[in-house]
């Protein structure tokens, strides 16, 4: 479990391929804070750690990661987003993350406003319908409100401390980023979705006893 409050930043050492699967190796800041098997968030996707060396931390992106990610558009030097799992007794900001991407859109616009920076993210249909106004959504990691939503993007105002503290000061337009929409929401949707899937057969038997009643 994280919270989207971005710990550091790290960079790509390199993104080995193999096979259907890759190696990614990063330079980690508290590289020396971390042991096999710790969870890292890596642009908002939950990933263990799976190899130390002198050369950086390693991790493995099975195929899944890679299809519904953004990680395999990585290059080296690439700046990534870093926040180590919620430890029992820490202080909570930002929302509920788990590190569970569900998609992927793309950044469409940058925005300097006095000292803060408007950033616009499409959204594809399935992360819209859980998104509002006023609420939260995790975009590569990060902790953000949606300041307004538009029919097919989400806009956020961006402070100097998270513009400079995350890598979105590096940031383009055309930007693939991870996406993981608000987790009470998903939860909110498959409970609505189950109820109407079980009403929609009763629904079924009582336009077809009217229509027999009719004729």
């Amino acid at each position: 479990m994280f919270t989207g409050l971005v710990e550091s930043t790290g960079s790509v050492v390199t993104l080995e391929s193999r096979g259907e699967q890759a190696r990614l190796t990063l330079a980690i800041p508290f590289a020396a804070e971390l042991a096999l098997g710790d969870s890292v968030a890596i642009n908002g996707c939950c990933l263990t750690v799976a190899g130390l060396s002198a050369h950086g931390i390693a991790f493995d992106l099975l195929g899944q990661t890679l299809r519904v990610t953004s990680l395999g558009a990585l290059c080296p030097a690439s700046l990534v987003n870093l926040e180590r799992a919620l430890q029992v007794g820490d202080r909570f900001g930002g929302h509920f993350v788990q590190g569970h991407v569900d998609a992927t859109g793309t950044i469409t616009r940058l925005e300097t406003r006095g000292q803060d920076h408007v950033v616009e993210v499409s959204l594809p249909p399935a992360i819209h319908r859980l998104c509002i106004d006023k609420g939260s959504l995790a975009v590569d990691g990060i902790s953000l409100t949606i300041a307004e939503l538009t029919p097919a993007a989400a806009i956020f105002w961006i402070t100097p401390h998270t513009w400079q503290q995350t890598h979105l000061h590096t940031a383009r337009v055309g930007q693939p980023v991870n996406l993981e929409a608000d987790m009470l929401a998903k939860h909110v949707d498959h409970l609505l979705a189950a109820r109407m899937a079980a009403q929609e057969p009763a629904s079924n038997a009582t336009r077809e006893a009217q229509k027999m009643g009719d004729e």
